[in-house]
């Protein structure tokens, strides 16, 4: 007569442990994709919202006050970035949202460049790219760490050469750095959402696991912006 199997208690205790983490990372990261998607909602309701008023949009972008509304934002990104280690977890909040806000303003413009159609469709094509390339930095077993280390290396070289192009004014210069722009940003989807995942500790006091949250989201949010945005230079119509 065959014997009973019997778990052993630490057996279960270990399965048990491990459903524990699996639930805490799986809320972890469905809270740090609710705060991407509700910043990417904010700056995207601000831009159409003040892109429908000619007087907005004349005193903000054809008086000094446009470098305030352009600046503003990295000044947040470099509070935020610098000194989350020393601010709470709601204050760290209260910059996200502020920073998503003035994002939108900045992206206001771009419905003075491109058609608001467009401006849609390229939107959603965003987001199922952006979805997809998350999705696959969540689930691949692949360390994508050497990998983020060269689109980092890639996203500097990308800002220098965007800045020389400035005074170049090459239309092939800037068919390169948009591409690249697409290719660096579409990596960095899948480089960060890994590394948000990797952050996640079972241990973690709620103050800390949502600031992690917070900065989490934060990264995210500049890959979809960035990705959308020079994915907008490839398929956006100009008007």
């Amino acid at each position: 007569m065959v014997q009973g199997y019997k778990t052993r208690p630490e057996t279960v205790a270990t399965a048990q442990t491990q459903v524990a983490i699996d639930q805490g990372l799986r809320s972890y990261m469905l809270k740090v994709y609710n705060f991407m998607a509700s910043a990417v909602l904010l700056s995207g309701l601000v831009a159409y919202g003040v892109s429908q008023s000619q007087s907005i949009m004349q005193t903000i972008f054809g008086t000094p006050l446009m470098w305030v509304v352009m600046l503003a934002p990295f000044g947040l990104a470099m509070a935020l970035s610098f000194g989350i280690n020393r601010m709470k977890a709601s204050t760290a909040q209260a910059l996200f949202w502020a920073y998503a806000g003035l994002m939108g303003l900045s992206l206001a413009s771009i419905f003075m460049v491109y058609t608001g159609g467009s401006v849609a469709r390229v939107f959603f094509i965003t987001s199922a790219s952006f979805g997809a390339l998350s999705l696959w930095g969540y689930t691949t077993k692949k360390d994508l760490s050497g990998f983020g280390t060269f689109l980092i290396m890639g996203l500097f070289g990308l800002i220098i050469a965007s800045v020389v192009n400035i005074f170049l004014k090459s239309s092939m210069m800037e068919f390169v750095i948009s591409l690249a722009g697409v290719l660096i940003f579409a990596g960095l989807t899948a480089y960060d959402t890994q590394k948000i995942k990797e952050m996640y500790f079972a241990n973690d006091d709620q103050e800390t696991a949502s600031k992690k949250a917070v900065m989490g989201a934060f990264a995210l949010y500049l890959d979809f912006v960035n990705l959308f945005l020079y994915l907008l230079r490839f398929l956006g119509d100009r008007r």
